[in-house]
């Protein structure tokens, strides 16, 4: 922020972009409106405190310890500030015309900022415009919880997920396919026991190397994703048909995580599982082929 100015200039957004701004700024208090009055007043208030417990001190002590705490206080309030603005300013572009942030949970949105407030790393702070966005286009999208996760999540964790997440099929419902960890299609791609141990352990999905997942009651036919390529799927029987999904689920904070982690396809991967799937007696088809 230059000279106590927002990053954001109200008078320049869309109505989407508007509303937003005035829900942030209902819920937190006057989030955009001028707020270093506010801010010195608690760093004076601070000061005071700092004045109170420094009295055994001398005059010039007191005089220069409440001097760095106030200028420590105004620093660290004003980098706040600005991460709070820089992860806002990057979510008023993601907001679709029909967006709903004045439905945003008044609650959410004070848990939200005060979480992300700390976050000054560029890539990070992406993430959190992602949700932020995401939230205000679909309220209730993102819980409370996967929230507080996302202030937790270091940087690594999240480029560690993003690969992951290139693996994801949509085959009712969302999740990475790992049939064989020890694959090169995975460990090439950074992906690997370890990682995954590690990822379950976090919280982001459930990982049973032993013997993996299933899913079960599936039609005769039943269509598959990858990246907006569509795999139709033809069982062998007329119902209740099922399907080996791997050693990996998300769990709901991952699947939640999954739709703003910014993954990639993985170059190969759909000829890799097509052919598994084929050696397992399905018969597939695609209207891209």
């Amino acid at each position: 922020m230059e000279n106590g100015k927002s990053l954001i200039n109200i008078g320049e957004l869309g109505k989407p972009a508007t509303l937003l701004i005035e829900k942030i700024s209902e819920a937190l208090g006057g989030y955009f409106k001028p707020w270093q009055i506010r801010r010195v007043a608690q760093a004076e208030a601070e000061a005071d405190k700092i004045k109170a417990i420094a009295q055994v001190e001398t005059e010039m002590q007191i005089v220069e310890l409440t001097r760095r705490a106030l200028g420590r206080f105004l620093i660290e309030e004003s980098k706040k500030q600005d991460n709070m603005e820089s992860i806002t300013s990057k979510a008023l572009p993601l907001l679709e015309n029909d967006s709903k942030p004045q439905k945003i949970n008044d609650d959410w949105v004070t848990n939200f900022f005060d979480k992300c407030r700390l976050i000054s790393d560029e890539d990070m702070q992406i993430l959190w415009a992602k949700v932020l966005a995401g939230e205000a286009n679909s309220p209730g999208r993102y819980s409370r919880r996967t929230v507080n996760f996302l202030g937790s999540l270091d940087k690594l964790d999240a480029i560690l997920f993003s690969k992951l997440c290139g693996f994801c099929w949509d085959i009712g419902g969302i999740d990475p396919l790992v049939y064989k960890i020890d694959d090169p299609i995975y460990t090439e791609h950074g992906i690997n026991f370890d990682v995954l141990n590690h990822l379950d352990n976090i919280g982001l999905l459930s990982f049973n190397n032993v013997s993996g997942f299933k899913r079960m009651g599936f039609p005769k036919r039943y269509p598959s994703l990858y990246y907006g390529i569509q795999i139709n799927i033809t069982f062998p029987n007329d119902g209740k048909n099922e399907l080996e999904v791997g050693k990996v689920l998300l769990s709901k904070i991952g699947k939640e995580l999954e739709t703003i982690c910014g993954s990639e396809p993985v170059p190969g991967f759909l000829d890799y599982v097509i052919n598994r799937w084929i050696k397992k007696g399905l018969v597939l088809y695609s209207f891209y082929q």
